[in-house]
């Protein structure tokens, strides 16, 4: 089910008593704050809330004028969006040129399954734009003859389409803290390994060079740490002996879609949360595959366990 939950973010100058100034204001209407996200770059302050505003004692209307009011005093730029405001959440995809990530977003999207609407297309080559058109998708090629994309141009895109979320849908490039630092939170990618292990790129060749039996996918969160932000979900799958590259991304490329796909699900149905850097299920998720199908994991044995000397001791 998804949550009706408010949502405030605050970027600007970094200024002392910001968080006490703005969850006051909220505490004395009877809001309630269900998480809070804050971070410091150079200066530049961020802090995303999602809160519980079913039971303020004040109007929208009256609520927006003084966090306004208060962000003017303070120096911020203040946005609330309550859940009427976007019935629809906009996705921004950011892709490269591998067609499996963006294909299951946009069939899922095609078929009423995603339960938000993708807005635009950002990439840093043109290979996708057929894509894009054939679901009558705007598409915008941001990158240059070498594929180095134009992060203004991004982030100007992605303030023209309000995007609530932007998924990098196997977007082969390192996203600058720029542009994650104003969008943490808010931005999910899914990586070619089970993450934490072999970061960073080529990590199909890293898993066969370092001879591992079992592989997988990760979606997780971005941040400004290449690879590190909170996992969300993860596929495994069996390495044969004499796999090579391209056999992994065949094994993968189905589980790269499947795991981003749930990702996204869970983020767009309020579902999960993140706390010290790990993402937790909220009370009453249910549904989604996180990790390995149930029958997998129930094919594990759960015999032996430790304790039997303790039982042999006791007798």
């Amino acid at each position: 089910m998804t949550r009706k939950l408010t949502e405030l973010t605050v970027v600007g100058d970094d200024k002392t008593g910001l968080i006490a100034r703005v969850t006051s204001l909220l505490f004395d209407h009877g809001i309630n704050i269900e998480d809070l996200d804050q971070a410091v770059r150079k200066g530049i302050f961020r802090m995303t809330m999602h809160v519980d505003a079913a039971e303020m004692t004040t109007t929208k209307d009256d609520l927006r004028e003084k966090l306004h009011a208060l962000g003017d005093e303070l120096g911020v730029d203040v946005k609330v969006r309550f859940p009427a405001d976007r019935e629809t959440k906009q996705i921004a995809v950011l892709a490269t040129k591998e067609s499996h990530c963006v294909e299951a977003l946009l069939q899922a999207w095609a078929s009423g399954d995603l339960g938000a609407d993708i807005s635009v297309i950002i990439a840093n080559h043109a290979a996708l734009k057929p894509l894009a058109d054939y679901y009558d998708i705007p598409f915008y090629d941001i990158g240059d003859e070498k594929g180095t994309p134009d992060e203004d141009a991004i982030l100007s895109l992605l303030n023209d389409y309000d995007a609530d979320l932007i998924v990098l849908a196997r977007y082969i490039r390192i996203l600058s803290p720029n542009v994650v630092f104003r969008y943490e939170g808010r931005i999910i990618n899914v990586h070619p390994s089970l993450l934490p292990s072999f970061p960073g790129a080529a990590a199909y060749r890293q898993a066969i060079e370092e001879g591992v039996r079992v592989a997988g996918v990760t979606a997780h969160y971005v941040t400004t740490d290449l690879d590190q932000g909170p996992i969300i979900t993860q596929r495994a799958f069996s390495v044969p002996d004499d796999a090579e590259v391209e056999d992994l991304q065949r094994k993968g490329q189905p589980l790269e879609a499947d795991a981003l796909l749930e990702a996204v699900q869970l983020h767009l149905n309020d579902d999960v949360t993140v706390h010290w850097g790990r993402t937790n299920l909220r009370d009453g998720a249910e549904g989604y595959q996180l990790g390995l199908p149930e029958a997998a994991d129930a094919a594990n044995p759960d015999r032996p366990i430790d304790g039997l000397a303790n039982i042999l001791a006791d007798d």
